[in-house]
């Protein structure tokens, strides 16, 4: 059985599309968990109301997205966690591909899923997630029009966690979601620590999912987390060995990163990603420590192949 994952904070207007779309999945063998997370929209009245069918998981207080989505978890019964963002539309074969996927790829830990743009339903958001040498990861083709050139797995680090899907067995061994992130790059981590206790990670091209991507938020504050968290993730996962051979590369792309700010430093974004290298810089100490926390039995060799260059 799966478990479908879906943190919630003020999505009432979003959910009847998001849970519609599972009612019509092909594949029926799963259950549904909205974790509120504290909600005051009135979202818990209509869960009650027009779809019994879903578990909730229901936090008094607004605990924030990484660790909504650990209690549902946490709450999970199924041999397979999807992970879903509310703002989103799945495809009716959505949960299908992703039991094939896992079914063809026996030692993946977890399914990369296609997610397209809700008002664009040809342009790519994710075709999984990629990570660069150079410290930096991404969406594999974000904003192209999808032509089939991202229907290989060529370039897959791990799954975007607005629609991805992990062996519960796995997490059971790596642990879940890193609740110091807060939000942002928490799937890249976790994508981090299943390559280096050597998972795969499988990619479902036909597992499409549409993403409305800014409905749920972002802005400043998400400039600011991207900012801190690209550190802390490289800080805590990244290999000696690979640090040493491209940390020349790690440290020019910072640097751009800090110089496009500054030449935007009007924009309150450009301030907030400042700031949050700022901060992961000052972080750093506690989260080198942290390596010490992740099971590494990937060679470096494993790990590097599937950094993008």
């Amino acid at each position: 059985m799966l478990s479908v994952i879906i943190p919630n904070f003020n999505g009432m207007r979003l959910l009847p599309v998001c849970l519609d779309a599972l009612r019509r999945q092909t594949l029926q063998n799963f259950e549904t968990i909205v974790v509120d997370d504290g909600s005051t929209d009135g979202s818990r009245e209509l869960l009650a109301r027009e779809y019994p069918e879903v578990r909730v998981a229901a936090l008094e207080t607004n605990r924030g997205f990484v660790r909504a989505v650990n209690e549902g978890i946490r709450a999970a019964r199924g041999d397979v966690v999807v992970l879903l963002n509310n703002d989103t539309e799945a495809d009716a074969h959505w949960l299908e591909e992703i039991v094939l996927a896992f079914h063809r790829n026996p030692r993946a830990g977890m399914v990369a899923c296609k997610l397209r743009l809700f008002d664009r339903r040809d342009h790519i958001h994710s075709a999984g997630d990629f990570y660069g040498v150079d410290g930096i990861p991404g969406n594999r083709g974000v904003w192209e029009q999808d032509c089939g050139q991202y229907d290989d797995a060529r370039g897959v680090f791990g799954a975007c966690g607005g629609a991805g899907a992990y062996r519960k067995t796995m997490l059971d061994e790596i642990g879940l979601f890193d609740e110091a992130l807060v939000a942002n790059l928490e799937d890249v981590d976790l994508s981090w620590r299943a390559r280096l206790a050597g998972y795969a990670c499988a990619y479902a091209p036909r597992a499409i999912v549409y993403h409305m991507i800014s409905a749920t938020g972002g802005g400043a504050y998400g400039s600011f987390l991207v900012g801190r968290n690209t550190l802390w993730v490289l800080a805590k996962n990244y290999p000696a060995a690979l640090w040493k051979k491209h940390w020349r590369q790690i440290v020019r792309a910072q640097w751009q990163i800090t110089r496009d700010a500054l030449r935007n430093i009007r924009g309150a974004a450009a301030r907030a990603r400042l700031r949050g290298q700022i901060a992961g810089l000052f972080g750093l100490p506690r989260w080198l420590r942290r390596r010490a926390t992740v099971i590494r039995r990937a060679t470096d060799d494993e790990i590097e192949a599937v950094l993008v260059q």
